[in-house]
């Protein structure tokens, strides 16, 4: 009889090539401080626009850039690593591409494998209304996502086992519900 215990899950953490809520997204994984964060190569570009706030990460993070074609990180998923999956902040191009079922990024690739292991997802879709304001590099801009982008969004909410917010409280409110659930589970 095996009597060692399982592994406890980690949450796992998709980043984008999105700077809309980028700063805030940061803060709030220091509050969560134990996961571990895939950085897509569009994130990776977006990170050095903001490095003083990701180097203020803690040292529990581990952290898979996308450096492989295969995105071989996301083979953590089928061994039950994870208990969810937050993609945050998500560019309209990566929900797209989930909503159509490309998995050519490490964000959306992770996405994909969540669904496929039954992983609960929760995703902070930058493009959300017709007019937004957004924190740019060099300051507040204005952005008008187009039909398209609202419309897929509209769609990623009718997948199974994803949890589509639109604004940082949605989010902080769905992944602290989820770490809840994931907590009293492993008890």
């Amino acid at each position: 009889m095996d009597t060692a215990s399982p592994k406890p899950q980690r949450l796992a953490w998709a980043l984008t090539g999105s700077g809309h809520f980028f700063t805030e997204s940061l803060a709030l994984m220091r509050k969560i401080g134990d996961f571990d964060l895939f950085v897509s190569k569009a994130a990776d570009e977006v990170i050095r626009m903001y490095k003083a706030d990701f180097d203020a990460l803690p040292d529990t993070i581990k952290v898979f850039k996308d450096r492989t074609a295969s995105a071989a990180p996301v083979g953590r998923f089928y061994h039950g690593d994870y208990h969810t999956l937050v993609v945050a902040p998500a560019t309209s191009n990566t929900i797209a591409k989930m909503v159509y079922g490309i998995s050519d990024t490490l964000a959306t690739n992770v996405f994909a494998q969540a669904g496929k292991c039954r992983v609960p997802s929760i995703v902070f879709a930058c493009d959300t209304a017709p007019e937004l304001d957004t924190m740019a590099p060099s300051g507040m801009v204005k952005v008008y996502p187009r039909r398209v982008d609202l419309d897929n969004v509209e769609k990623l909410k009718s997948f199974e086992a994803t949890t589509v917010v639109e604004s940082m409280e949605a989010l902080e409110q769905s992944l602290m519900s989820r770490l809840q659930c994931a907590t009293a589970s492993s008890s």
